[in-house]
């Protein structure tokens, strides 16, 4: 094949990870018409353009600063041990009243399991505000601002300015990737001032992230390790990287 041959096949299979969350080397074979060897090869240079992650007989996509995964992509990725990480970060409570829950689906999955308990939620999250909504013991403030449709979130300098006027007990907060290097990165420069700012204001900022964002970095750094006094992910993670992370600062609860 030629190199405008490659690159057009690279493009569609980066274009088939993002829109399907993951593809297979057979399947890519088959709709490519190519060897399962070109495929690897494709994969390959994609991983190192840090395009895709290789996984197990495929690859799936890497978020970048052209591309980020919707609300729906983020329910059906990792979820027994999204379930898994809310329920333990749940019990980080220890008394708060107030709490701020990120954008994502690992805080809204928190925010079902505190909607009996008395509190005081700040969010930049619909998902986590819609989970509340019936509540009869949680007071919600959402914050203002622009809604970003991929996430269902608000960000910009509405949401900015009314987080930075508030003290908060606990901040559970994700991220796209966590890196020793680069620390706590997302896509996009918005969101990276508004999680700043949600790290900064608390009292007690805490990490929730599945395994598979350790090692990953992204576009925009909105805090370091140590700025955390928990990170709670999931099993998968294997303990020696776990205590890479945690000689840094924070308690790492692998559950």
């Amino acid at each position: 094949m030629t190199l405008v041959d490659s690159d057009t096949r690279q493009s569609r299979i980066v274009e088939f990870a993002r829109t399907r969350g993951r593809v297979d080397v057979a399947s890519l074979a088959t709709e490519l018409d190519v060897a399962s060897e070109t495929i690897r090869r494709d994969l390959k240079v994609l991983a190192g353009r840090r395009l895709l992650k290789r996984v197990h007989g495929g690859a799936v996509p890497l978020e970048t600063a052209a591309f980020e995964s919707g609300v729906e992509y983020r329910s059906q990725v990792d979820l027994a041990q999204k379930h898994r990480i809310a329920a333990a970060a749940t019990g980080l409570l220890h008394g708060a009243e107030t709490v701020y829950l990120d954008e994502g689906f690992t805080p809204r999955l928190i925010a079902e399991r505190i909607a009996e308990q008395e509190l005081t939620v700040v969010t930049s999250s619909l998902l986590a505000a819609e989970a509340l909504a019936h509540s009869r013991t949680v007071t919600v403030l959402l914050l203002g601002g622009r809604m970003r449709g991929r996430t269902l979130a608000t960000v910009d300098h509405w949401a900015v300015d009314m987080l930075s006027s508030l003290v908060i007990d606990v901040a559970f907060l994700g991220t796209n990737g966590i890196s020793l290097e680069h620390g706590l990165t997302t896509p996009d420069p918005a969101v990276a001032a508004v999680k700043g700012t949600a790290v900064r204001v608390a009292r007690r900022p805490v990490l929730v992230a599945a395994h598979s964002k350790f090692g990953e970095s992204s576009f925009c750094r909105f805090a370091r390790i140590e700025d955390f006094e928990a990170i709670v992910t999931g099993q998968e993670l294997v303990a020696e990287e776990a205590r890479r992370y945690e000689e840094l600062g924070p308690v790492v609860i692998r559950v």
